[in-house]
């Protein structure tokens, strides 16, 4: 059977009466809109569906705004959170003008990128496994007006919790601030929605492998999942942050993938490990350092070399950058080392061959995984069809070198702008093959400069008062 005919069938053993179309935007948001069943047939794959593409951010002006979606029959899943028995897929937009994928979608550009990494002879495959990292909450609030502004975290995890008189009682099972990782119950509050997020995730098609609670307070939480291909591992990210939102809501809570929601704790990365292999063999195995190969070791050249301007799409809000700091198991040095966790990469201590892989572990899950995928995959082929050196391994504890020794590693960017300026000079290595378009990064520089940058920079911070209000 077909990919399509596995589909038709998904739908009726499932008695689907809605089929949800989604798609993610320039900018990590997963849009959608729902068809019934009966227009659930081969005809839907092969020409698509109509929508109007001007209020995604960063895509279409008004008078070009057709767009076309054709839903991905590989990607179908059940969504286990809908009432009615509802059949979901992930699209490729194409521009109706030329029938080519969008140039401005993230999930064709992971497409592209694949293409290209085949077009070089280097490998035919590349896989990825991501490890996103999330706070579940009790509630937030948070305000930003002219003559208020203000965030409040609610957690009864949370060490700031354990004078509070409520309603059932103040057990004294708080969490302290970076021992989260990762104590049993009643500590740990939420094991069985973990539990029940992973079982919603299964039920999506989405193998797991384990799940824990996180090192910071407050909730944070991590599921490890299979790693998957370029494309599957993009649609498992966003699976994934469906799931777990959903069932922290049928649960009376909120969930965010917010890289730094919390001050004096460690933020929520999204840790990437990634090979790329050719004709059912791991390019990366050898025996090189890390057991690694010599394309894999300039594969991670290419990652050293592009990593700030890696950064606009790996790390891609401005609160990106307040995780990206000393002292909270996050890296802001670009080195390598083997097993070494103070490395922005590292190799992981594996057995056998097929696990031969390097993580990447700047990135965080609040901009596009498709776009944080494609950027890396163009990084290591760069850093293998130009043999990058990226130098010695760094076997140290990065955090604990003197100032002198520090000063000779390249740092990660300091704030989003910075990352977003280094894009701007180095792009070549991404627009190779026309995998990126040069319209489609100067639509994303413009949209985050305008709507993220220059307004942050308007607004003064709560801190602002307590420093100088008064000066």
């Amino acid at each position: 059977m077909s990919a399509i005919d596995d589909v038709l069938a998904m739908a009726k053993d499932n008695d689907v009466k809605w089929v949800d179309i989604q798609f993610g935007d320039m900018f990590g948001t997963v849009q959608h809109f729902t068809v019934p069943v009966s227009r659930l047939d081969a005809d839907l794959f092969e020409d698509g569906l109509a929508f109007d593409g001007s209020s995604v951010r960063g895509w279409k002006s008004i008078d070009k705004s057709d767009m076309n979606i054709k839903p991905d029959p590989e990607s179908a899943w059940i969504d286990p959170f809908r009432e009615v028995p509802t059949l979901a897929m992930y699209g490729d937009i194409y521009e109706p003008r030329t029938g080519q994928l969008y140039d401005r979608a993230p999930r064709g550009i992971c497409r592209k990128a694949l293409a290209y990494l085949a077009s070089t002879g280097i490998g035919d495959a590349a896989f990825f496994g991501p490890e996103p990292e999330f706070f579940v909450l009790d509630g937030v609030r948070y305000n930003s007006e002219p003559g208020n502004a203000f965030y409040a975290l609610e957690s009864v995890e949370a060490p700031w919790t354990a004078a509070e008189d409520n309603m059932s009682g103040n057990m004294g099972n708080q969490i302290r601030h970076k021992h989260g990782y990762f104590p049993v119950p009643p500590a740990d509050t939420l094991y069985d929605l973990r539990n029940e997020v992973c079982e919603n995730l299964m039920a999506m098609g989405v193998e797991i492998e384990l799940h824990h609670h996180e090192v910071a307070t407050a909730g944070q939480c991590e599921l490890g999942t299979k790693f998957g291909t370029i494309l599957e591992a993009g649609d498992q990210v966003n699976k994934l942050k469906y799931a777990v939102k959903n069932t922290a809501f049928q649960h009376g809570k909120t969930a965010t993938f917010m890289p730094k929601p919390m001050f004096g704790d460690n933020g929520s990365g999204m840790h990437i490990h990634t090979s790329i292999w050719k004709e059912g063999k791991n390019l990366f195995a050898g025996d090189g350092y890390g057991k690694l190969s010599q394309e894999a070791i300039w594969a991670i050249g290419g990652i050293l070399k592009h990593g700030r301007a890696i950064q606009a799409f790996t790390n891609a809000s401005a609160n990106s950058y307040r995780r990206l700091v000393p002292g909270y198991e996050a890296p802001v040095n670009l080195a390598y080392s083997a097993t070494n966790r103070s490395a922005s990469v590292r190799i992981p201590l594996v057995n056998g061959d097929k696990a031969r892989r390097f993580e990447f572990r700047c990135p965080d899950s609040s901009g596009s995984p498709y776009l944080s995928f494609a950027a890396m995959l163009m990084a290591m082929i760069d850093g293998i069809k130009n043999q990058i050196d990226p130098g010695e391994p760094l076997d140290k504890n990065i955090y604990d070198l003197p100032p002198e020794e520090l000063a000779g590693i390249p740092s990660t960017c300091a704030g989003l702008e910075e990352a977003l300026n280094e894009l701007e000079a180095d792009k070549d290595w991404l627009t190779a093959g026309d995998v990126f378009s040069e319209e489609m990064i100067e639509s994303y520089l413009d949209y985050k400069r305008e709507d993220e940058v220059e307004p942050l920079k308007l607004r003064p911070n709560p801190y602002e008062f307590f420093l100088y209000y008064n000066c």
